[in-house]
Order: C-alpha cells, then sequence, then structure tokens
C-alpha cells in the first residue's frame, strides 16, 4: 500500500484483520499525512470537519490548537496503538505492469498482486494558467506554501479560489492588517444548514459521477458548499467577503478584468485546490478517453487489482475510511478466490498478496 493519510491508515487497520500480509510505504517523515504541512495558522476551530479513524474515536482538541500539530498526533496515536508498521520516508517513483506489479521507490523495487493507492492530493496543488502570470513582480504563491497571514499585514492580496481553504485565508488575512481582494470563477454558496451525513452523501455522489464516467474528479471540496459561520458574517459586515469574478489577465503589478477594470496587488495568492496524486502510476497506463481513471468504487476497471482510495469521492475523512474497507474486501475476495489454497510463508509485500503466503517479493 502506497501513502498513510487517513485512506491510507484505514485501509492498513483493514489489513490487519484480512489474513493478507502488507508493506505500507509513505513518502513523508512521521505520521500525520498532507496534516503536517498545513499552514501554521489553520487551527482545530476552522477545520471543516474530521472523522475519526476506525476502532479509535478522534477526541476534538482545544479549539485554538494548531491543525498541524493535533491531526499528526492523532495519526501517530492511530499506528501505535493497532501496531500499523509504516515504512518512511519511502518515496515511490512508479509503478510498472506485469503479472505482478513492480513497485520502484528510492528504497529498493517490490512486486505485489495487488496495490492500494492512498497518495491524495498535497503533493500536486493546482496553479492556473492566467495571461501575464510571468510578468508579476510581486509574490505568488500557492495554498501549499502559504506561511499564514503575519507575512503580508499592510500588503495588497489577491485571494484567487471559493473553497475553504481560500475563504480561511482571506479571513485571517484581512484580520492581520492586509488589503484583499477576493476573486472567484463562481459565485460562492454559502450553507447555513448542517453539514450532516445525509448532506455528505450527496455532495459525494456528484464526484463519483464523474469517476464512473472516466472523468478526472472534482474534489469533494469544491462541491461542497461553505459553511455560514458567525465569523463569516462578521467578515461580511466588515467587508471582507466581496466576491469579484475571476481576472481577464496578470500584469506586472496587479490585475485587470475585461472592463478594463485593475486592482493593483503585492502578493496573488492561488488558493486553488490540487490534482490527484497520481504520476507514479502512469506506466499503468489507467486513464480512459475522459482524462480520468474509470472507477467502481474504489477498484480501478482497467486493473482490479488496483485499488485508489482517498480519490476522487473518498477523498475526505468519512469517504476515506469507508473507501479502505471497500478496497481489503474486495481484494480479498479478488486474489484469495483467485489462488485459494495457496500454502505459505513471511515474504515481504506491499498492499495484498493473492492469499495468505503468496509470494511477493522486495527485488532489492
Amino acid at each position: 500500500m502506497i501513502g498513510a493519510g487517513q485512506a491510507g491508515l484505514s485501509s492498513a487497520y483493514h489489513l490487519l484483520g484480512s489474513g493478507l500480509s502488507h508493506v505500507v510505504l509513505d513518502a513523508n517523515p512521521g505520521p500525520g499525512g498532507a496534516w503536517q504541512h498545513r499552514w501554521p495558522s489553520l487551527r482545530m476551530a476552522t477545520v471543516h470537519g474530521i472523522f475519526g479513524l476506525p476502532g479509535m474515536p478522534f477526541d476534538p482538541p482545544a479549539p485554538d490548537e494548531r491543525a498541524a500539530d493535533a491531526v499528526p498526533a492523532y495519526f501517530g496515536a492511530f499506528e501505535r496503538r493497532f501496531g500499523l508498521e509504516v515504512r518512511r520516508p519511502v518515496k515511490v517513483s512508479a509503478v510498472r505492469p506485469g503479472d505482478r506489479l513492480l513497485v520502484e521507490t528510492d528504497h529498493g523495487i517490490w512486486r505485489t498482486r495487488g496495490l492500494i493507492n492512498a497518495t491524495g492530493t498535497w503533493t500536486r496543488p493546482f496553479w492556473p494558467v492566467y495571461p501575464g502570470q510571468e510578468t508579476f513582480r510581486g509574490r505568488q504563491l500557492h495554498t501549499v506554501d502559504y506561511p499564514g497571514p503575519e507575512a503580508f499585514a499592510g500588503q495588497r492580496v489577491v485571494v484567487v479560489g471559493g473553497g475553504t481553504s481560500a475563504v480561511q485565508t482571506l479571513l485571517e488575512l484581512a484580520e492581520a492588517g492586509a488589503h484583499t481582494t477576493w476573486v472567484t470563477r463562481r459565485p460562492p454558496v454559502f450553507r447555513e444548514g448542517p453539514f450532516d451525513e445525509e448532506y455528505g452523501r450527496a455532495v459525494i455522489a456528484k464526484v463519483e459521477a464523474r469517476v464512473k464516467e472516466g472523468l478526472p474528479p472534482r474534489s469533494v471540496v469544491s462541491v461542497t458548499d461553505l459553511p455560514w459561520t458567525p465569523q463569516m458574517a462578521a467578515a461580511q459586515e466588515r467587508g471582507v467577503l466581496v466576491r469579484r469574478p475571476m481576472f481577464e489577465r496578470v500584469v506586472p503589478d496587479g490585475v485587470v478584468w475585461a472592463d478594463r477594470t485593475r486592482q493593483d496587488a503585492d502578493v496573488i495568492l492561488w488558493a486553488t485546490g490540487w490534482r490527484a496524486a497520481l504520476d507514479h502510476l502512469a506506466p499503468l497506463r489507467l486513464r480512459g478517453e475522459g482524462g480520468g481513471v474509470v472507477m467502481d468504487g474504489t477498484r480501478v476497471v482497467a486493473d482490479p487489482r488496483i485499488h485508489l482510495v482517498g480519490y476522487g469521492p473518498s477523498a475526505s475523512t468519512v469517504g476515506a475510511n469507508r473507501a479502505g474497507r471497500a478496497a481489503v474486501r474486495e481484494l480479498r475476495a479478488l486474489l484469495g478466490s483467485a489462488h485459494p489454497g495457496v500454502a505459505g510463508g513471511a515474504e515481504q509485500e506491499l498492499g495484498v498478496a493473492a492469499g495468505p503466503g503468496e509470494l511477493v517479493e522486495q527485488l532489492r
């Protein structure tokens, strides 16, 4: 298995009881997945919501605790409680096809009959391309590199994006004394009602419909309305939540709209989301004509030995838990029935073997 964030740890938990030997590889230096890299000003009070991993509830930390501390601490405690052995840092460079999949890493090569991929999106920030972008004399950065609001006090900052991360950074930049301009491609939609299980199912269904058609998935966040909170109401009263449509081009000292309206800027913050980190799977040629990977649940239709968790509809904490359970169940059924009664030993494997003891080896 590749990746040990929420989806990876959920899958590893279910692998423990499956009778399948497995190896979990993670590129990060420690537990926490992408959460250990979140910007330092992100506090638990503003996190959209964290669902507990299977078998171990997530006790909400203090609202002012840093998300980059609280969530990795929980993930680390989960690994210790259930004895999950995660090999890290191990970076996977490629997975190649064959009777057994070849998994190439900076710590050697594995062969395996099944693979659960849980590499998330954090390492693939999406940067839109706009005319004149290369001429901008100020600073351009993506949310992935956002250091917190203090560095931007007194500066003119254009925040691009309509998701939760964009709004969170917009509000804290304004509170820190930055002069903000908020720009989105579509008008934002705020929701006053609860983000309950019924609403969550409706959101996930929108993403799932795309991956079933083989289209590149939109993120769960991108189809989730923004929560209308007292903090949002206060920001609206201060004039912070004034949304403008996308500008037409970037100029050396700012941005310009189609009607020639101009906004001078020192900084452009691209809070424009992420894409699935699947480059290492490129040798498998899993993408279809629509540009995405055709999925049936977590299973890749083109190669049922491969399951993607934390991808498309499972790219949320609640979706990741369900996906981990489903992926292990399907792989156990597929590989166990394909190779029944294999006697065997304790060879190393990545992901899942065809049955207890089925040879999957580390080549070097």
